[in-house]
């Protein structure tokens, strides 16, 4: 088979396409043929040695993809040959709180998913939605994981209330997609009105160009009648977290999912932010199998489906990689991958 592999924190070019010997499942591992791989913002902290955990060198990168289950160890119970599967970002993290014994990542520090067969645990496997492509079925793990559990923690959410979500970036439409489909009204920030029709389409019910309304949290308490958002997905921060906090409704909660700036910023909230506020803040760190088996079934519910922007070839990953980081994409960015050979 061939796969990549990451020898250590460097430039793209680094990331190289190895031929190997096919793997054999252990007693409770899946061999899956793998058909479709998404990069996320954290892959690219990875590959540039700016993410917080600590990369196994030589890992096959990305932590999310999806793939048929082609062979099976003895003691497996959970999954046949034919199904169609994708894994928990955490693939040792199966239910309740984050805990670190389970801390190991896919395309971190065990293999991930940018290559033609990839080896899975059973316990971290998850069945997809039979309605979603490849490519959006490989979307669901990190960026889908993390917007449920913004939208869905205990207390967060009523249908009818508003949901701030800032920009367009992976998570933040999936949680329009998902606030929608709970009955909420979302309000979204834009600098472009391509993007705005786009959000509309999805829809988004009001959009705030944050370019021609620097102050854009005001634009958002004059949308919701001086009342302010119920729940902001804060993905944009540090630099933003002021004016979540002063669009935010008394009593919401704001839902910090920024991971690493390009250079370190400090974190400032003034007196006038605060002023009037009685608002929760709370992090999320994608989540755990369970958690992504409760998305799939709202996806299958609601005939959800994730939004894919641009999709490359096996042999064109780095591309991919560009593609993320340069490109200012509406949707995720996947790699495909026809497994053809047999296992």
């Amino acid at each position: 088979m061939r796969t990549y592999r990451l020898p250590g924190p460097g430039p793209l070019d680094d990331l190289k396409l190895a031929t190997e010997d096919m793997p054999t499942p252990g007693p409770n591992q899946l061999l899956v043929a793998t058909r479709a791989a998404a990069v996320n913002r954290r892959d690219l902290l990875i590959i540039t040695g700016r993410y917080p955990l600590p990369t196994r060198a030589g890992v096959i990168p990305l932590s999310d993809g999806a793939g048929e289950v082609v062979a099976v160890g003895d003691a497996v119970r959970r999954f046949a040959v034919g199904d169609r599967v994708t894994a928990s970002y955490w693939p040792r993290w199966i239910s309740g709180r984050l805990r670190p014994e389970v801390v190991d990542q896919l395309g971190c520090t065990v293999d991930g998913w940018l290559t033609e067969y990839a080896l899975l645990d059973q316990a971290a496997a998850v069945a997809v939605p039979e309605h979603l492509t490849w490519a959006e079925a490989a979307a669901l793990p990190c960026a889908g994981v993390s917007a449920w559990n913004a939208l869905t923690r205990p207390g967060t959410l009523t249908a009818g209330q508003t949901v701030l979500v800032l920009g367009t970036g992976d998570v933040a439409l999936f949680a329009a997609q998902l606030a929608k489909a709970m009955g909420c009204r979302v309000i979204a920030t834009t600098s472009s009105a391509a993007k705005a029709e786009r959000l509309r389409g999805i829809g988004v019910d009001d959009v705030v160009d944050y370019v021609a309304t620097p102050e854009w949290s005001k634009e958002v308490r004059a949308l919701t009648g001086g009342a302010g958002a119920d729940l902001v997905v804060e993905t944009q921060g540090p630099a933003t977290f002021g004016q979540s906090l002063r669009a935010a409704a008394t009593y919401a909660q704001i839902c910090l999912l920024w991971v690493a700036s390009p250079r370190p910023e400090v974190l400032t909230i003034t007196e006038d932010d605060l002023m009037g506020s009685l608002a929760t803040i709370r992090r999320e760190f994608v989540g755990n199998r369970v958690e992504l088996e409760a998305l799939c079934q709202a996806l299958a519910a609601h005939r959800i489906r994730p939004i894919v922007d641009r999709a490359f070839g096996f042999d064109d990953a780095i591309a991919a990689y560009r593609s993320y980081r340069d490109e200012d994409s509406f949707g995720k960015v996947v790699v495909e991958i026809d497994s053809t050979q047999p296992a």
